[in-house]
């Protein structure tokens, strides 16, 4: 038998109380807007961008509150929590429960760059290439720190590095093989005295921070964990870093072209690789028809950028 990995890691660099400290996510977001930053104000010294490199601090810090965050919290609202959302629109400030979606970051940052580019009376298209040339260092940073709080993970696997990850108790179908049940698993946690009942998402939890750094909890969570792809990392590799080389290769090699052939490949290259990385993926929030609603909502991802480089 393979002895996969557990992922064993926590979410928090550093932790004050149970919910309190500086996670490994939150990190992830400030080092995508530093090195963006660092990267734009690169290209502006370049002359590659109409932006002046003194307003680029502006710029990333408007970009991010009202195009990343704010375009992402509301795109996971309405593509994947909608009917959460009509119920009960207050559960939009609910941060610490997460809930960010890629599609709708990229999305707000269009939105807001068009507006910003009006206001400054500069080219959209110019400034929205150099923008998309450095947004997948965000979204490398982003699936890794998706890997480390071991969520959005991949499907079942026997590959030999498949990873067995806890949070996968916290569904109602997660046992394997199929004549094990939650009565099994409790039985076997009870001389430990952890939790687990089979609807208390705090038992889970708590079974979930215990296996950390328990042995003895790790063993017995072997036996019924399935072993998954681990697909986050293999989309911060395609969304992350080759789609990042593909574009900053292009920035630099062929600074003369046409405004608006950059952020169409954007578009194009991260929906492509969106929808490979989804075929490893669980689909934890349906389909739509044929296709998972990751590469749902890519396939018009595929038309913006067509209609980026037609119009260029």
């Amino acid at each position: 038998m393979i002895g996969y990995y557990l992922h064993d890691l926590s979410p928090f660099l550093v932790r004050f109380s149970d919910s309190i400290g500086i996670r490994w996510y939150g990190l992830a977001y400030v080092t995508a807007f530093l090195v963006g930053f660092l990267l734009l104000r690169h290209f502006c010294r370049k002359g590659y961008c109409q932006l002046h490199p003194s307003q680029v601090g502006d710029f990333i810090t408007m970009a991010a509150l009202f195009g990343v965050l704010l375009g992402g919290r509301i795109g996971y609202m309405l593509f994947y929590n909608l009917d959460a959302f009509l119920e009960n629109p207050a559960i939009f400030f609910h941060f610490l429960q997460g809930g960010m979606a890629s599609h709708g970051g990229i999305l707000g940052l269009v939105v807001f760059t068009y507006i910003f580019a009006r206001r400054k009376k500069i080219s959209w298209r110019g400034i929205g290439d150099n923008l998309c040339t450095v947004a997948p260092v965000g979204l490398f940073l982003g699936r890794m720190a998706n890997f480390i709080n071991g969520e959005l993970y991949g499907r079942k696997t026997n590959l030999p590095w498949a990873v067995q990850f806890p949070e996968e108790i916290r569904e109602a179908n997660f046992l394997s093989p199929e004549n094990l049940t939650r009565a099994d698993l409790g039985r076997e946690l009870a001389p430990l005295n952890i939790p687990s009942g089979p609807s208390a998402d705090s038992g889970n939890t708590e079974i979930i921070e215990t296996a950390r750094d328990n042995e003895a909890v790790q063993e017995i969570l072997r036996e019924y964990l399935n072993a998954r792809h681990p697909s986050q990392i293999y989309q911060a590799l395609l969304e992350g870093l080759a789609l990042f080389l593909i574009l900053y290769i292009l920035r630099c090699k062929h600074p003369g072209l046409r405004p608006g052939i950059l952020t169409g490949i954007f578009f194009i290259g991260y929906a492509l690789f969106r929808i490979i990385g989804e075929v490893f993926r669980e689909a934890a929030d349906g389909y739509i028809g044929l296709f998972t609603r990751g590469q749902f909502l890519s396939l018009f991802m595929v038309a913006i950028g067509l209609l980026f480089i037609i119009s260029a």
